[in-house]
């Protein structure tokens, strides 16, 4: 499988794009992925030059929260960090619209993951353009206000944004769950028929499902101007939960692998002295 036929390298139609692809013995796969990826984030950490920063995006149901789950499930608690952001709160929205993720990146040596991101910012409120009025911003006055030249602004500003990242040490991957609508409504379905799983479904997702081809129009706009070589958006089809999980790890440890991370060397003195060190130890 090769990761880069996802990426986003030019201009892409999501009406075109693949939904569901299934590889055989993904789970197993998994597995192999998610320890060396373990492995590269404990070399990263020791080597405090790097951080990575993962965008998970993607329409309700698509998978997210459980793809967190399992592709991180063996790397060191310690070193991944994950933000889901949700309705900005009255202090968030008190200033500006990409503070809140500012303040969530993750430090040199970490992983972080954003569950839903910054995009949200150029996507919800693009599709309920109305929620941009809670931001008090002094130039919208009026819906009129909020046309494509706002919204494609907002995106130049994202765009700036990870290149800043990327400029200081943040290894930036972005992931879109490209889900098909029927598979959606077979997991609305089955959040509905299993009792235990009815806490998860909401009234909200039945409103923003009929959205679907606008959320479809936005997403594929914001990917065709905010994919870059240094924060690249790679369209995962996330029918298959099993196979858009390996996609996801394989890119990030295809990606790792790159950055050949290195732990330090001991200081010189302490070097030569280990041999005594352990002496001390074993004579206790």
């Amino acid at each position: 499988m090769n990761t880069d036929n996802y990426k986003v390298a030019e201009s892409i139609s999501l009406k075109n794009s693949v939904t569901k692809e299934v590889l055989e013995d993904a789970k197993k796969k998994l597995k192999k992925l998610r320890k060396g990826i373990s492995e590269l984030q404990d070399r990263m950490y020791a080597e405090g030059k790097y951080s990575i920063l993962i965008c998970l995006q993607g329409m309700d149901t698509s998978g997210k929260d459980s793809l967190i789950r399992e592709v991180f499930k063996d790397v060191n608690a310690r070193g991944v960090q994950v933000h889901s952001f949700k309705v900005p709160t009255e202090h968030e929205l008190k200033h500006d619209f990409m503070w809140r993720h500012y303040i969530a990146l993750p430090p040199k040596g970490k992983i972080g993951v954003f569950n839903r991101t910054h995009y949200e910012n150029v996507l919800v409120t693009r599709v309920h353009p109305q929620y941009v009025f809670s931001e008090n911003i002094p130039t919208v006055k009026s819906l009129e206000d909020l046309d494509d030249a706002f919204y494609h602004s907002r995106m130049d500003r994202m765009n700036q944004f990870e290149k800043h990242l990327s400029d200081n040490g943040t290894i930036v991957l972005k992931f879109f769950l490209n889900l098909s609508k029927e598979e959606q409504k077979n997991r609305l379905l089955r959040r509905l028929n299993i009792p235990e799983k009815n806490w998860k479904f909401s009234a909200g997702d039945m409103k923003e499902r009929k959205l679907w081809d606008k959320y479809q129009e936005c997403y594929e706009d914001l990917l065709n101007r905010t994919s870059t070589y240094y924060a690249p958006w790679y369209v995962v089809p996330a029918d298959d939960k099993p196979t858009a999980r390996f996609i996801v790890a394989k890119t990030l440890l295809e990606t790792m692998k790159k950055y050949n991370f290195t732990e330090p060397s001991l200081e010189a003195d302490v070097l030569e002295k280990l041999e005594e060190f352990k002496a001390q130890l074993n004579n206790e």
